[in-house]
């Protein structure tokens, strides 16, 4: 996986299997350090249990990969020291919510978080309650990533069935776009008031993105590549 390239599928074959990261374990006490150094700077910096993925094949429709497990301080060693094992990828679903009036909502993430400042559509890396009967449900790791980030229920959006998978040289984003029957200033105030609920939101701000002069230099490529491919085909 090298230059960006958008496959727009309608299944996702993502089996986890026990496979041991050569690279965890070949930089395990650098990547001790690295986390400590980055725990200092985010207290809240959690050292759970993470999915992700490797050998992907996109064919008529469909994308197949195999997912592992391996730590967090693992991941973000790996993300920050500019993805040395190529083999791999982080391969996350995200909820494209897009309002009645055609905009998309995308969220700024808090200072505590290991993306400060970065806005994108809900999401988050795989972990192990995504697993249902030994494969990954990516659909269910959006539906909870985007209660956990906005309190919006899968109840009050529909799914359209494909999904677009943004594919980068260090990641895949499987792209789904939700549907919310409501225009976009009132889901931001209904997204806006549940975080002022919260403790210790993951989200500082919510952003909503009308067309391509919305977009912004905080906003992931993968992100914007796929707003600009849905505004140019309206």
């Amino acid at each position: 996986m090298t230059s960006l390239v958008i496959h727009r599928v309608t299944t996702l074959d993502l089996a986890v299997r026990p496979i041991v990261w050569a690279f965890a374990e070949e930089r395990r006490a650098d990547i001790t350090a690295h986390f400590a150094e980055k725990q200092r700077e985010r207290p809240r910096l959690w050292n759970g249990r993470v999915l992700l993925g490797r050998d992907a094949v996109f064919t008529d429709g469909h994308l197949a990969a195999t997912y592992f497990e391996t730590d967090f301080a693992s991941f973000l060693a790996w993300r920050d020291w500019g993805f040395p094992d190529t083999a791999v990828f982080n391969g996350f679903g995200m909820g494209a919510l897009r309002t009645s009036d055609g905009a998309f909502i995308m969220g700024e993430m808090a200072q505590h978080t290991a993306n400060e400042g970065r806005i994108y559509f809900p999401s988050g890396t795989p972990d192990l309650d995504d697993i249902r009967d030994g494969v990954l449900d990516i659909r269910g790791s959006v539906v909870r990533e985007l209660g956990e980030e906005t309190g919006l229920t899968a109840t009050e959006y529909w799914a359209e069935p494909d999904w677009h998978c943004v594919v980068t040289k260090e990641a895949i984003a499987m792209i789904q776009i939700l549907n919310l029957d409501m225009p976009g200033d009132a889901a931001r105030a209904r997204i806006e008031a549940n975080l002022a609920r919260e403790a210790e939101p993951e989200l500082s701000a919510i952003h909503l993105v009308r067309g391509v002069s919305d977009l912004t230099p905080s906003m992931p490529r993968f992100v914007t590549a796929f707003v600009e491919q849905q505004f140019a085909s309206r």
